[in-house]
């Protein structure tokens, strides 16, 4: 799994684009229907498709919350051709970026801040190697996992029963 940043609201991105909180939070809303059907697929780089191609997909976002104005995400890496190049850059230690894939209008102000409008639309976020929102890269997630926790407490647990069976038998 890999987590990180994945968008920012109310901060000039790269692309001089500003998302409101409000459009992101409704957006966020939607994206669980995707994160809780297991659609919410991403590719490697920003495709100018507004379709996720099953071919090219790489991970599947499995949880996104806010910290602060911070977009947060998880993610797994798949077992695909494009999550096996993925998995590799990891391995590697390659910074990876991630960047969200949407639809909308923006709109100029007079200040040169180009706003995304209300009519946004998330598709998905993809992997990238420059993200547009700064500070939108992802890090292999090193917090413990339930599932291998409760293995090591059975592993150590059985390690203990042999361990006490071995001392009962050498102590006779």
């Amino acid at each position: 799994y890999l987590v990180g940043i994945c968008q920012k609201a109310g901060t000039k991105n790269g692309n001089g684009r500003v998302y409101r909180k409000e459009t992101l939070k409704r957006e966020l809303e939607n994206y669980q229907n995707a994160i809780r059907d297991r659609r919410s697929l991403g590719e490697l780089d920003h495709p100018d498709d507004s379709v996720i191609n099953l071919k090219n997909a790489s991970h599947f976002v499995t949880k996104v919350w806010w910290d602060g104005d911070n977009v947060m995400g998880k993610i797994k890496v798949l077992d695909t051709p494009s999550g096996l190049i993925l998995k590799e850059l990891v391995k590697a230690g390659v910074k990876l970026g991630i960047s969200s894939r949407g639809l909308g209008s923006v709109n100029e102000g007079k200040d040169g801040v180009i706003m995304v409008e209300d009519d946004f639309q998330l598709i998905c976020f993809d992997m990238v190697s420059e993200p547009s929102t700064p500070g939108a890269y992802m890090k292999p997630d090193r917090s413990p996992d339930i599932g291998s926790e409760i293995g090591m407490y059975i592993k150590e647990s059985k390690e203990n029963k042999i361990d006490n069976l071995i001392d009962s038998i050498l102590k006779d």
